[in-house]
Order: structure tokens, then C-alpha cells, then sequence
């Protein structure tokens, strides 16, 4: 009976102030900010679009830390999108890599090619920064 009482009090003391102590930790570490970009393209230039990101801005993209997290396509209110999510240490990180991607002599050289070749890329860009709110299920979408 003894043992039990024992028992129960860890037990009771972890879930009173074990769970308080370990949220009080999590909340003291850094958050990360993630981006979501949303480029509507051209339906004619989707695939040149598709291939001038994978072949040239992924590898350039890395050079300067980005970290995507995904990579999808949407047909959204008969647009053609192409939507990424980035994760940032934090928000000046990520403009210190963006600023570093816009201004990469070998990128330039690349839009400047293509689009000299096939026309406009891009129609719109919508840039969006995500901070996680203390009660997201997890601050962190990459272990």
C-alpha cells in the first residue's frame, strides 16, 4: 500500500507540474516562420515554369537555406497555381535568403533567358509569412 501511495504522488506530481514545466519549455524555444508563396502562371508556360523551378531555382534556392517543406499545383477559380510551403529559422533568415536568391547572378541570367524565350512566367505572386500560434498542434513541420 505503501509502494501505491508512492506510486500515485510521482504520478500526481509529473501530470501537476511536469506538463506546466513542459510547456513553459516549449514556449521558450525558438518558433519557426514558414511562407506560403502562390504564383498563378501562365497555362501555355505551366510545364517551362514547372521545369525552369525544378532544374535551376530548387538547386540555386539551397544555396541560400531555403527550406521547403512541400510543393504542390492547383487549379484554383480556373487559375493555374503553383503553391510552396518554406520553413524559416525566423524572419530574418528568411530575408537575408531571399535577398540573396533575387540578386544570384546565375538566377537572374536563368529569368532573363527564359523569359526571352518563352514570355512572361509569373502573372501574380502572392507572398504570405506564417507564425505559428502558441496553441498550433506543432511548432515545427520538419524534424
Amino acid at each position: 500500500m505503501k509502494h501505491l501511495f508512492t506510486f500515485l504522488f510521482i504520478i500526481t506530481g509529473y501530470f501537476t507540474f511536469g506538463q506546466k514545466h513542459s510547456r513553459e519549455n516549449t514556449s521558450a524555444l525558438p518558433t519557426p516562420v514558414h511562407q506560403l508563396r502562390i504564383y498563378e502562371i501562365p497555362k501555355e508556360n505551366r510545364q517551362v515554369f514547372l521545369d525552369r523551378f525544378q532544374d535551376h531555382a530548387l538547386r540555386i534556392m539551397k544555396k541560400y537555406g531555403f527550406t521547403i517543406v512541400s510543393i504542390w499545383q492547383s487549379e484554383f477559380r480556373e487559375k493555374t497555381e503553383f503553391v510552396y510551403l518554406l520553413e524559416w529559422k525566423n524572419e530574418e533568415t528568411m530575408k537575408t535568403a531571399w535577398d540573396g536568391f533575387m540578386a544570384d547572378k546565375e538566377w537572374k541570367e536563368i529569368k532573363a533567358r527564359t523569359a526571352k524565350q518563352y514570355g512572361d512566367f509569373v502573372n501574380e505572386i502572392e507572398d504570405r509569412t506564417l507564425k505559428l500560434t502558441d496553441f498550433s498542434p506543432e511548432k515545427k513541420l520538419l524534424k
